[in-house]
């Protein structure tokens, strides 16, 4: 039986991704009057086929704050993916909920994501009651703040955006100057892990009744799905973030900085935070993350560089993905600047590829459900770029198989960061490397099938033909960029039949990734 109040109240409809009790839909509430609604629907979990360990995160978690939300006396209207009736869709569900309850108004925090904005905009018509649609408060930085600052820019370079953050926050500042005199101590966060090195265990959260009974809802309804569910360790609540944020500032942080770009077989975590679902859903927020590695810094448990090189990512990167997402969009996702158009190769689903560095980060996507952000960038992206695979279906494989995806964070930072497709917005050159940096940074090459020190041949490594075929490929939009200009110059350099050899052996290679995709069939995203 769903709750019922009095009529009069507000309804409060609150989204998979806003699991915050001070979010902004309910910070007014009134738990004598108001309903909240939260909603499990299948649109939502197959308008891409999701992770399956996002979709049961999510639905674990929002049963966990609906819980919660009862336990403090709160009339909760949560309607379950199986209920009898459910439409499968947000509108479907906003509108039954209206005519049970009957209320004044609703009230809901802006979503993250433009396909839900717009159906926001519809509900303002399609309803008998007023909608009113609140500013999102778990970001530091409002949307009209960053329309704002970047109006009249073309190129909108995180740094700038990062120090002006940092000011405004507060955030590892003396007055008016950087903690340490420098705003930036990435160049200290480049070691490769040595050999032997003992990483710390990692925290992880059996699942409770709730849980399980979540993981067994998508196993049966969406077995078809990419992903395993055995590894499944989330935090689902409040509770279970804060833990988990505790021990990354404890065990984690003081060396997060010097190995945040390494990659290791077999170790698809090393000092990486894993905070970046519940921190997506709301079971955190930016502002309390980056306190508590400040407060690590000042108290002389982690150093600057390894606590600064944190704050970056979340004060920094992930608040401007956010803001270029909704500045940009919705024009932001159909550029294509470097006219990239090579479909995705089926072993990005199967992992079946004698790339080991592809097959490794591919695996343990399928396992975990993540990938750090060197993962994505440098290998399953690096490879994105330089084969020149078609945009929006890379951007849709980012956005399925990570349980932390969602299009405000994922698109920004696949179509601008790694396929530089919006022609420099973001980044001032592509991030487009060859098997050298692999090689530099991981351990994945000394048991790939190729050798990375072979530059041409069968036997080569791809990315090394890959990364010179790129540049030729793209030479009339790259080789007048300034910070490409070193490599241009070496291509230059190149004999006509070294030039010939990068690109017969590159021909091949893309060649048989074509005929192995069709002989799988015409597999798309869809697939598993």
């Amino acid at each position: 039986m769903k709750p019922t109040r009095e009529a009069g109240g507000v309804l409060r409809f609150v989204l998979g991704d806003q699991l915050n009790r001070r979010v902004s839909s309910l910070l007014d509430l009134d738990p004598e009057r108001d309903v909240v609604l939260l909603v499990e629907v299948r649109d939502e979990a197959t308008y891409v086929r999701h992770h399956k360990q996002k979709i049961a995160f999510l639905f674990a978690a929002m049963r966990h704050f609906g819980a919660e939300l009862e336990a403090e006396g709160v009339a909760v209207d949560y309607v379950r993916l199986t209920d009898l009736g459910n439409t499968g869709s947000f509108t479907g569900e906003l509108e039954r909920a209206v005519a049970r309850h009957a209320p004044t108004s609703v009230v809901v925090t802006e979503p993250g994501e433009w396909r839900v904005w717009e159906m926001m905009q519809d509900w303002r018509e399609a309803l008998p009651v007023p909608v009113e649609i609140r500013s999102d408060n778990r970001f530091l930085c409002p949307r009209m703040d960053f329309a704002r600052w970047a109006e009249g820019r073309h190129h909108l370079r995180m740094e700038t955006f990062y120090r002006g953050m940092r000011r405004r926050t507060g955030l590892l500042m003396d007055g008016g100057e950087p903690v340490g005199g420098r705003w930036n101590f990435d160049p200290d966060n480049r070691k490769r892990l040595p050999k032997g090195h003992r990483l710390p265990d990692r925290i992880g959260f059996q699942p409770d009744a709730i849980t399980r009974e979540a993981i067994a809802l998508v196993e049966r309804e969406f077995a078809s799905h990419f992903g395993d569910l055995a590894t499944f360790s989330w935090p689902v609540t409040r509770a279970d973030a804060l833990a988990a944020l505790k021990h990354f500032i404890e065990q984690c942080l003081s060396t997060f900085g010097d190995y945040q770009d390494a990659m290791k077989a077999g170790a698809p975590y090393l000092y990486h935070a894993l905070l970046s679902p519940p921190l997506n859903a709301g079971l955190l927020t930016a502002e309390e993350v980056c306190w508590a590695a400040e407060r690590a810094y000042r108290d002389g448990t982690a150093p600057l560089n390894c606590v600064e090189g944190f704050i970056r990512q979340i004060l920094g990167w992930r608040e401007y993905v956010r803001g270029v997402y909704w500045a940009r969009m919705p024009e932001y996702r159909e550029t294509n600047a470097l006219d990239a158009g090579r479909d995705l190769p089926w072993f990005y689903w199967s992992g079946e590829t004698k790339l080991n560095c592809i097959a490794n980060v591919v695996a343990d996507t399928r396992r975990h459900a993540y990938a750090h952000h060197i993962q994505r960038l440098m290998v399953t992206g690096n490879f994105a770029l330089i084969a020149g695979l078609d945009p929006a279906q890379v951007e849709e494989w980012y956005l399925i198989v990570f349980a932390d995806a969602y299009e405000w964070v994922e698109l920004p930072n696949v179509h601008g960061m790694v396929l530089w497709a919006d022609g420099g917005v973001m980044g001032s050159k592509p991030y487009a490397a060859s098997g050298a940096y692999i090689d530099r940074m991981s351990d994945y090459c000394a048991r790939c099938a190729y050798d990375v020190k072979v530059k041409a041949g069968p036997d080569a490594c791809p990315f090394n033909y890959l990364y010179w075929n790129f540049l030729i490929e793209n030479a009339d939009t790259l080789s007048g960029n300034p910070r490409m200009a070193m490599p241009y110059r070496t291509l230059r350099g190149m004999s006509d039949q070294r030039r010939a050899e990068i690109r017969e052996d590159a021909s091949r290679f893309l060649g048989a990734l074509e005929s192995e995709r069709v002989h799988q069939g015409d597999h798309t995203a869809n697939a598993t």
